[in-house]
Parts: structure tokens; C-alpha cells; sequence
């Protein structure tokens, strides 16, 4: 089986090609998902490309792929003052690509059950902007504007999101309808639930604590058998005030119940305690993506 080391893994996940696949294939998902299965519908998706979407249903004038160029571009030149140039490149090319599918890649996707539309669109728009996202830049639109305010005011980056979309949606009523604005937030909610998962689903970890008298044991079998690092916190017992040794270690999911065999073949009445983490960067794991 393929082994490869971190220094290979992180290597290709800098790589250029590595990058623009993940970009393209994310554009194809969601330029698919929005102009076969939504537009047909009169849907409209949230961020600008949904607002091209609508510019274009309530002007029929010069398609929507030429109206999310347009938008993009203020904040494609303000993201280039503000955030980093290889960002910013990988972004530009991810609009363009966006652009070119929706102008020249469009059909009925045949599905005519609305609520069906609306789940398929969503699932594969969180699909998208997930695989999109794991690059090192983005598919446009608010998260460019999200990031600068993040960066520069701590503004969540949620929030930015969630306040554009609400607006959207609200400009939506009159052209859209109310029943397809809801089913345009249908969309939105599935996207955003979909697109975190696909975020964390290949860095799931554990953060996992072992409270144990044979402590030094343990961590020399976790650093051995599972080529992870610990760490030795020093603890005291609330009720008993007794000095305790805390092995800290974060291993992957795949990993874990290894873990467990090494922790109680040392010491069958360790306490274990394992938690979930939202993200782990450092050596081993993952590196800080730079905006």
C-alpha cells in the first residue's frame, strides 16, 4: 500500500495542479448543480452568484455568467490589497472557471419535483465550495469580503454570509415568489451544512487526555506504534489532592482505537477522556492556509 510522507502530502497539497483540480472540480459541481438543476426551478443560491442569478431573472439581459464576472470584480481588486497574492490567483481562476461553465455548460437536469431540486442543489453546491475550500483559495464572492473584515475587524465569517444571503433573499421575494425563496433557503442551509463537512470530513481528529501512573509507558508506545507526539500536563486531584501526571496526545480518527489498545495493555484502569477538535494545524497535521 502507498504510504506517503508528510513532507509528500504537504507538497502536493501546495502543488499548483493539486490546487487547480480541486478548484475545477469544485466549480463543476456547483456550476451543475446551480444552472441544470436550480435555474430551471427559478431558484436562486446565496452569495453572488446567486445574485447574478437574480440580477438575470428580473433583467433577462446578459446571463448569469456575465453578471457574477461583473460583481466579482470590485471585490476580486479589493481581496488583491488586502489578502495574499496566491490566494487571490487561485480565486480569480476559480471565478473564471465558474464563469466559462455557466456560460457555455447548461441543460434541464429533468428533476421536477421542487423539493428534490432543492435538496440535490444544495447537496451539491456544499459539495463544491467544500472540495473549492479545501485549496488554498476560494470560490469568490463573500468570502473574499468575509475574510477582509475577519482579518481586519473580527467580524465572523459566518455572519458576513448569513447577513448578505438574508438581504438576498429579501430582494428575491418580489421577482421569485415566496415559495421558491424558500426553497432557495433550503438550498442555502444544505450548502452551508454540506460544505462543513466536507471541510472537516479528511481532518477529523481527537484530542485525547490519559490520566495513568504509567504514563511515561504509555506515551512511549503512542510515540512508537503510532508515530504521534504527547504531551505531559501535571495535574492534582480535587478531592484526593494528589499529584497526577496527564498524557495529551491528538491522533486521527482512524487511529483511536489503537490508541485505546496501547493505553489499557499499559494500565487497565487508566481514565481515558477523548474529545472532538474543530481543526489541528501544526507538524503532522495540517497548515494554516494563508489569505
Amino acid at each position: 500500500m502507498l504510504s506517503l510522507s508528510q513532507e509528500q502530502r504537504i507538497a502536493i497539497t501546495n502543488s499548483v495542479p493539486w490546487n487547480l483540480f480541486l478548484l475545477t472540480l469544485g466549480a463543476l459541481l456547483c456550476t451543475f448543480a446551480l444552472n441544470c438543476i436550480a435555474k430551471p426551478h427559478g431558484f436562486v443560491s446565496g452569495g453572488f452568484y446567486g445574485m447574478a442569478m437574480l440580477v438575470e431573472y428580473a433583467t433577462e439581459s446578459i446571463g448569469i455568467a456575465a453578471w457574477y464576472a461583473l460583481f466579482s470584480i470590485p471585490v476580486l481588486l479589493l481581496g488583491w490589497f488586502f489578502l495574499s497574492r496566491r490566494f487571490m490567483l487561485y480565486t480569480i481562476y476559480s471565478i473564471a472557471i465558474t464563469s466559462l461553465f455557466t456560460q457555455f455548460w447548461g441543460f434541464d437536469a429533468g428533476i421536477t419535483d421542487k423539493t428534490l431540486a432543492a435538496i440535490a442543489t444544495g447537496a451539491l453546491c456544499g459539495a463544491g465550495s467544500g472540495i473549492a475550500l479545501r485549496s488554498l483559495g476560494s470560490d469568490g464572492g463573500t468570502n473574499i469580503i468575509s475574510l477582509i473584515l475577519n482579518q481586519k475587524y473580527n467580524f465572523k465569517v459566518g455572519t458576513v454570509s448569513f447577513t448578505f444571503n438574508f438581504v438576498l433573499f429579501l430582494l428575491a421575494l418580489p421577482v421569485i415568489g415566496v415559495d421558491n425563496v424558500l426553497y432557495s433557503m433550503i438550498i442555502s442551509y444544505i450548502t452551508a451544512t454540506l460544505t462543513n463537512y466536507f471541510l472537516s470530513m479528511f481532518d477529523q481528529r481527537k484530542l485525547v487526555f490519559i490520566i495513568s501512573d504509567q504514563y511515561l509507558n504509555i506515551a512511549q508506545s503512542i510515540m512508537r506504534n503510532l508515530g504521534r507526539g504527547c504531551t505531559v500536563l501535571h495535574g492534582q486531584g480535587a478531592f484526593t489532592r494528589q499529584e497526577r501526571k496527564i498524557l495529551l496526545t491528538v491522533v486521527h480518527n482512524i487511529q483511536l482505537k489503537r490508541l485505546e489498545e496501547l493505553a489499557y495493555s499499559e494500565d487497565p484502569e487508566a481514565f481515558v477522556i477523548i474529545d472532538n477538535t474543530y481543526l489541528v494545524l501544526g507538524k503532522g497535521f495540517s497548515r494554516r492556509k494563508k489569505y
